[in-house]
């Protein structure tokens, strides 16, 4: 389906990647400082180009090199809003965005993950950091995602964001029904672990205290990555 490259570090470094969503075929130029598609990014993509975005407006926070935007515009998106860190990352995204033929409305912030500033839209589509979140508390991304989507999601729309077992699913799924919305698995697959996991001894130990966080099968960790789809109350 896609070249891996399963290098350690922080994954930062330039490549070029030809990916295939069933019949779909994506072209991207990932630049040094740009983060490379993950197993988690590769699954969310591979579930948008099962779902219908038609006539939506769409935000994605953290669009990284634009592959699930172009995706969410294949599959309907009217408008996009594609938020990164810094400019620099929304450029790339850009190039890849037209390089792949999006004809969509978008527009690129600059934004620090959910501090967006705009109508609330029809979906939101995210895949909140975790093992690499640069936060002490490792669920900041994920919580802060589902607190706020109240405000960045009309009523009755969708929040869609794929995560790892080792952020604690139940947990995720059991705040996201105390916060009002329903909640639906909408696929789900494993995958091992990236070597930069072992790289990192806290983050280990860490993930060994999470009930269910991993597998080890013939002396391989394995993590379950699921993608949830929760609609907010009407």
């Amino acid at each position: 389906m896609e070249r891996v490259d399963r290098r350690t570090g922080d994954n930062l470094y330039p490549t070029e990647l030809e990916v295939s969503f069933g019949d779909v075929e994506l072209s991207l130029d990932v630049p040094a400082g740009v983060w490379n598609p993950t197993p988690h990014g590769l699954h969310l993509g591979n579930v948008l180009m099962t779902m219908d975005f038609s006539d939506e407006r769409v935000l994605e926070l953290g669009t990284g090199c634009g592959l699930h935007a172009i995706v969410l515009a294949r599959r309907g998106a009217r408008e996009l809003l594609l938020t990164e860190i810094d400019q620099p990352t929304l450029d790339n995204a850009k190039h890849n965005l037209d390089k792949n033929g999006v004809t969509a409305d978008v527009e690129y912030l600059v934004a620090d993950w959910v501090h967006v500033d705009s109508e609330p839209f029809d979906t939101l589509v995210a895949n909140p950091p975790f093992g690499k979140s640069g936060k002490r508390y490792r669920r900041y991304f994920i919580d802060s995602l589902i607190l706020e989507s109240h405000r960045l999601v009309r009523p009755g729309g969708r929040l869609v964001f794929v995560q790892s077992s080792m952020a604690d699913i139940p947990r995720t799924i059991a705040t996201l029904e105390e916060n009002g919305m329903t909640v639906r698995v909408v696929a789900e697959t494993d995958g091992p672990f990236r070597d930069y996991y072992f790289e990192d001894a806290t983050y280990m130990k860490e993930m060994a205290s999470i009930p269910g966080a991993y597998q080890i099968r013939d002396g391989v960790h394995y993590e379950q990555l699921i993608v949830l789809e929760s609609t907010l109350p009407g």
